[in-house]
């Protein structure tokens, strides 16, 4: 559009084309009037993507420029939809009175809204744009929430897997990068998460905003923040006061876990449909308020490892549940708070209206009797929160008296303003209601003068007040009436009077008057609510606290969980576990509870039986016991002793990995190998069917490989599941390892779960059973059965004729070598030293050799 000739055009539309040259990569809202309207391209856009009629508009050119447009009142919802999309909106305001402009209207951007600054997003979703930078040896994201102002920072190891997981994590809807950053290393995930990525090389802020970046330790960490904050505040154009310090985020603080994980455990969201319903957030959150639902999702994603914090919130739960009554009474106060952090943001923003101050009122008056409430507990933790709440009686009382109880959205049509708190504005009201009284009276009186019942005065924008007879009755309006005809329409004629002319006058004059000092004492209203943002924000949080820890006290009762006794050494015993959200849905059947017993001489469990029969559910059960202690809350078993745990790492379930378009199998390696190369002996390992994804005697060597690496190098608890039976054979050779399977039995024919984990290996596989509960084809089955006798037959066979281990190369000894290619191979297994390499590395060699053969 750069090069249009705007010469061609009207002054009006010579305007629009010199603001959107400025907004290329956004579709410009141009207000007119009670209307945003789009032009030429981005009326295209508009039209197609929110499904509005795409018209034409006179500009001074030849040709009708095109053009579509959304009434004012609504834009938000358009909007939202433009953004949820990708699109960047620029919204395009008169920015002077047009009844003091000389020439066309002064008009400006005054804000560009982008899929990481839409804080009008009415969900209670957590909605992120981050900044990402380089350095020599680490990446640096700096990332935050709009609606709410919270802030982050945390640097990563200079590697892209590391740093793609943590996006995936975070989800940012908006990356701000520098020219210097290559995106093109990121471009899988951009397409796949629909992320939109931003340029600022910009990192000038204002010394105002020092503060924020205060606590950030690095110059690299300080120069990302400063590059978002940046980006912020030219977009949105404003001084964004609720904006939090950026909290540091030091890995060695929170339970680690990557985006896998988080995935494969359903902690926010399930596997098969991405749904709420049916994750651990699902489960857990009982809380009254959007802000503790937040504050818990966030304790989710990133469980605490100081045992002292979760110890105060074991203690927390316990006297609530000890002081039910008190509990209800906070929870049934909790009902009455709005979203503070949202409300906050918006009063910043500087577009809250009544319906917020309301809001804000209603919340506020709780506070003296939750903290009241709090310091009744016997409990340090609960007095400490009850100390540090502020209850501002004294801003509460100020808006108690002077907000309407339900006022309406619009702040500049009067109706927020509570009568008695303004002297001067009741003044005008009551001047105005005195005339509309008046007009009343004046219906009456022209009725019985003229006749005519159904004569009616009414009022409208454009022809101000007017007497209206119906067309069946205008013969009986007569000259000595004194009415002058103002407008004609299908059904009646409306009139005025020189009378109502002068009473028009006073109602207008004081309507007007009344409009602009309500609006008036509104923005007094919000600059003195803006003054008390951190004050309200640290409410706020004490509130988001309060209500997660009522929401585990009451699922500790709901879902019977016990308080867990967190250990100091590497001991697991969970009596009685059992998988929360399982037994949640299950309704044809009980859960059957199983123990996890792994002491300091046991580390790793093999964990072999059939498909479907509840491998898998065993090792989730774990980590959510696991993630549920580590957040401060009471976890499902009789009785738990647990360590705390510094990560988790899982490969549980076989999907491909859309984002890097990786196979199953290559993404079940990059899984081992970067719990291999992260997990400490502190960390904790679960592993279902590993190797599975490959050929039998390759993945066979590789589960072997990893099982004997994480016992000889890492020595951390460990969950790996097999369908490999050969591998229980290594509790001979690992001491620390021990055999567990999931029992079932045949009873004719037919496999019974029995869901119980017991001693041993399994002794069977019942592959083919399963396959008969899934309904294959009868004769299929019986085939399969036939097969299944063969392979064991043949297999018996080869075990007489060789007594070769398939894992013991010691076998090949060098005298045994038949030819040259055989010496080869031999010399290089010699050369390979075991302790150090990696599964990956591993099957490496095992495919280098196959070749040769």
């Amino acid at each position: 559009m750069n090069n249009i000739d705007k010469s061609q055009y009207t002054p009006m539309m010579r305007q629009y084309l010199t603001i959107k040259e400025d907004y290329n990569d956004a579709i410009v809202f141009f207000r007119l009037g009670d209307f945003y309207e789009m032009f030429f391209t981005d009326a295209f856009i508009a039209s197609k993507e929110l499904e509005i009629q795409l018209t034409a508009r006179d500009a001074g050119n030849k040709d009708k420029v095109p053009m579509c447009g959304v009434p004012h009142h609504a834009a938000d919802a358009y909007i939202e939809r433009l953004i949820n999309k990708g699109f960047k909106v620029a919204i395009c305001e008169q920015v002077e009175d047009p009844s003091v402009a000389k020439g066309i209207v002064k008009r400006d951007v005054v804000r560009l809204i982008t899929p990481g600054t839409f804080i009008e997003n009415k969900s209670d979703e957590i909605s992120y744009i981050a900044s990402i930078g380089i350095n020599i040896n680490n990446y640096t994201i700096s990332y935050l929430d709009l609606s709410t102002g919270d802030s982050y920072s945390l640097v990563l190891p200079k590697d892209l897997n590391i740093l793609i997981n943590e996006l995936l994590q975070i989800s940012p809807k908006e990356i701000v990068i520098s020219n210097f950053f290559d995106e093109t290393h990121l471009e899988k995930y951009i397409k796949s998460e629909g992320v939109v990525v931003s340029i600022n090389n910009d990192i000038e802020t204002s010394e105002i905003f020092d503060n924020l970046f205060s606590d950030l330790p690095s110059k690299e960490e300080k120069k990302t923040f400063k590059r978002l904050l940046n980006y912020i505040i030219r977009t949105q154009k404003r001084e964004l006061m609720h904006l939090k310090k950026a909290v540091v985020l030091e890995a060695s603080s929170f339970l680690r876990m990557d985006s896998n994980t988080t995935r494969n455990l359903e902690l926010t969201e399930t596997l098969r449909n991405n749904n709420r319903i049916g994750s651990l957030f699902w489960l857990i959150d009982k809380c009254e308020t959007a802000m503790g639902s937040r504050y818990l999702k966030r304790q989710i994603l990133r469980p605490l490892v100081n045992k002292e914090i979760i110890e105060t919130r074991y203690d927390t739960i316990d006297i609530l549940n000890k002081e039910f009554i008190t509990k209800q009474e906070i929870k049934d106060l909790l009902k009455n708070v709005y979203d503070l952090e949202r409300i906050v943001g918006r009063i910043s923003y500087g577009n809250t209206n009544g319906k917020d101050l309301a809001q804000l009122r209603r919340s506020l008056s709780i506070l003296p009797e939750l903290k009241e409430c709090l310091s009744k507990l016997d409990n340090s933790h609960t007095q400490f929160l009850s100390d540090s709440i502020d209850s501002l009686t004294e801003f509460h009382n100020l808006l108690e008296r002077a907000v309407v109880s339900d006022p309406p959205l619009t702040i500049k049509e009067g109706g927020i303003i509570k009568e008695g708190y303004n002297e001067l504005l009741d003044e005008i009201k009551n001047k105005s209601l005195n005339v509309k009284e008046w007009l009343k009276e004046l219906e009456e009186t022209e009725r019985e003068k003229t006749g005519i019942k159904k004569l009616k005065i009414g009022y409208n924008r454009v022809f101000g007040y007017y007497i209206e007879i119906p067309r069946g009755q205008i013969a009986n309006v007569k000259d000595e009436f004194g009415y002058t005809r103002k407008q004609t329409l299908s059904n009646s004629e409306r009139y005025i009077t020189e009378e109502l002319k002068q009473k028009e006058t006073i109602i207008l004059s004081s309507e007007e008057k009344s409009i602009k000092l309500e609006y008036q004492l509104f923005i007094d209203l919000r600059d003195e609510s803006r003054k008390l943002i951190s004050v309200i924000q640290k409410n706020a949080n004490i509130i988001s606290e309060v209500d997660m820890m009522i929401a585990l006290s009451i699922i500790s009762e709901e879902l019977n969980l016990i308080r867990p006794i967190l250990t100091e050494d590497a001991y697991i015993e969970i009596l009685d576990s059992r998988h929360p959200i399982v037994e949640k849905v299950l309704t044809e059947s009980e859960f059957v509870p199983n123990n996890i017993i792994l002491n300091q001489d046991t580390n790793i469990l093999l964990i072999t039986g059939p498909n479907m029969s509840g491998k898998s559910t065993y090792m989730r059960q774990m980590a959510l016991t696991v993630i549920l202690a580590q957040i401060g809350s009471f976890v499902p078993a009789s009785s738990a002793k647990v360590p705390v745990f510094d990560a988790i790492f899982t490969r549980i379930g076989a999907a491909d990995d859309l984002v890097s378009g990786k196979s199953t199998f290559m993404v079940e390696m990059l899984d081992a190998n970067n719990a291999i190369k992260n997990a400490t002996k502190d960390s904790l390992i679960l592993f279902d069917e590993i190797g599975r994804g490959t050929a039998t005697y390759d993945g066979m060597a590789l589960a072997q490989a990893i099982i004997e690496y994480i016992h000889e190098k890492i020595k951390c608890k460990t969950f790996f599941s097999t369908h490999y039976h050969e591998l229980t054979d290594l509790d001979k050779s690992l001491p620390s390892l021990r055999n567990v399977h999931v029992s079932a039995k045949d009873e004719n024919g037919r496999i019974i779960f029995l869901h119980k984990i017991k001693p041993g290996p399994t002794d069977k596989s019942y592959g083919i059973n399963v396959a008969s509960l899934a309904e294959l084809p009868k004769g299929l089955i019986e085939r399969s059965k036939v097969i299944l006798n063969d392979l064991e037959r043949n297999h018996q066979k080869l075990s007489d004729e060789s007594s070769i281990n398939l894992f013991n190369f010691s076998e090949f000894e060098e005298e045994d070598n038949g030819d040259e290619l055989e010496s080869e191979i031999i010399k290089e297994l010699r050369d390979v030293s075991i302790e150090d390499l990696t599964p990956l590395e591993a099957l490496n060699i095992l495919n280098k050799i196959i070749n040769k053969l």
